[in-house]
């Protein structure tokens, strides 16, 4: 049993999990954004079910990486970029904020120039025009927060559904190999270029945005005094970060399925989101391709307000500071809009902001691995030694596949 606050009659009593889901599924939206559209779309159309086995490791670090964010959240009623500021040097928490303001660049240039090519594909509406539409919508979603968390929520929830049901649809027209499907959980690469978009998957999987985040949407949402109201909200957390990982995972797993089923078949190599949405209306039908674009668009704009709502806690959590969040929009926003103004390819610009992303992500991990496993911080819910162990792992793999999706890149392999 627990008690949840309301802002309309103080306390009332929740019984069971369904009442406690809501944090884990706005941090999966960042696991579907149009990063992974991208780098998903690519895997499939160029080497079909042969990087399976990628997309189910990283959706299962996922699990794990964000329980741990859950956790802490839950343990000490705090975010990570706050407890990062209360047990860190002071020169250390502002590096670690610098990188995260770095990140949150990134992350509004992906999502951002996810929705404008949704835009244009639905309404050839010009890409920096689609651009400032997306950032208005994300700051409106962002106004439902004054409602409270849980109607933020539903509508990110809903849109992660929108996501679904457009990838459903063309894997229910496509179909499925089921041989080959199976065959790609094998690990194994075939060649270099392989080795480079796998990294590329797996790199782009964890974002450290919502690892910031995921802690401070657990906060002021319920009564937990006592070690065991703690231990029982964890537990029904839980399930709600399996139930909302294994969904991103399935829309992961149907982007990548219909694009080997669908796109690895036709004449031309499918290299651009744009390429993908005529190559569905090519061989699926024009609904497929309206299916397609308007999951792009519901990702871009879901997407670009978690990232916005994440820079705040970022800011608040290193700084103690807060800003308005239309300045805060602003900041974020200028350099996603330089980008699209200057005529960068879209396709191309939503690598490079993988590629950056990728160097926020060990100066996530590892303060989060660090900090579940003491128990002067995490109290009952400090991390096990196996759970340490494990977490330490995954932070180890997901930083040395980053370091090699940088060298690759910047390389020219």
């Amino acid at each position: 049993m627990f008690q949840r606050r309301s802002r309309f009659a103080g306390v009332a009593l929740v019984r069971g999990p369904l009442p406690l889901f809501g944090p884990a599924f706005v941090a999966a939206v960042a696991y579907i954004d149009p990063g992974n559209f991208a780098t998903n779309i690519t895997a499939g159309s160029r080497y079909g079910y042969l990087l399976v086995w990628v997309l189910v490791a990283s959706n299962l670090m996922a699990m794990l990486i964000q329980y741990l964010s859950a956790k802490a959240g839950i343990a000490t009623g705090r975010s990570l970029p706050e407890l990062c500021r209360d047990h860190f040097p002071r020169r250390t928490t502002k590096g670690l904020w610098a990188q995260a303001e770095l990140v949150a660049i990134a992350t509004d240039l992906a999502e951002v120039l996810g929705g404008a090519i949704a835009l244009q594909l639905l309404f050839d509406i010009p890409l920096l025009t689609g651009g400032l539409i997306t950032a208005v919508v994300a700051f409106a979603l962002l106004g439902l927060q004054s409602r409270g968390a849980r109607p933020f929520e539903v509508v990110i929830t809903g849109m992660l559904l929108v996501v679904l049901g457009g990838f459903l649809y063309s894997l229910v027209l496509g179909g499925v190999d089921t041989g080959a499907a199976a065959a790609g959980l094998t690990p194994r690469f075939e060649g270099t270029d392989t080795v480079l978009l796998a990294t590329g998957m797996l790199g782009a999987t964890v974002m450290p945005h919502v690892i910031y985040l995921h802690g401070a949407l657990t906060q002021n949402r319920y009564e937990r005094s006592t070690e065991k109201e703690r231990l029982g909200l964890l537990r029904s957390q839980r399930v709600d970060v399996v139930a909302a990982m294994a969904l991103a995972g399935l829309v992961n797993l149907a982007m990548l399925v219909v694009a080997a089923q669908v796109l690895s078949n036709l004449a031309e190599p499918v290299e651009t989101i744009e390429a993908a949405h005529a190559g569905l209306a090519e061989t699926l039908g024009p609904t497929a391709a309206l299916l397609f674009a308007l999951a792009l668009l519901a990702s871009g704009f879901a997407a670009s307000g978690v990232g916005t709502l994440s820079g705040q806690v970022v800011m608040q959590g290193f700084l103690r500071r807060r800003i308005p969040l239309v300045v805060r929009r602003v900041v974020t926003l200028a350099p996603a809009l330089v980008v699209i103004g200057a005529g960068v390819d879209p396709t191309q610009a939503l690598v490079i902001s993988q590629v950056i992303l990728s160097f926020g992500i060990p100066f996530a991990l590892i303060p989060l691995v660090m900090l579940t496993r003491r128990r002067d911080i995490m109290g009952a819910l400090v991390n096990s030694r196996l759970t340490t162990a494990v977490a330490a792992t995954v932070a180890a793999v997901i930083c040395l596949l980053n370091v090699a999706l940088i060298v690759l890149t910047f390389g020219g392999v």
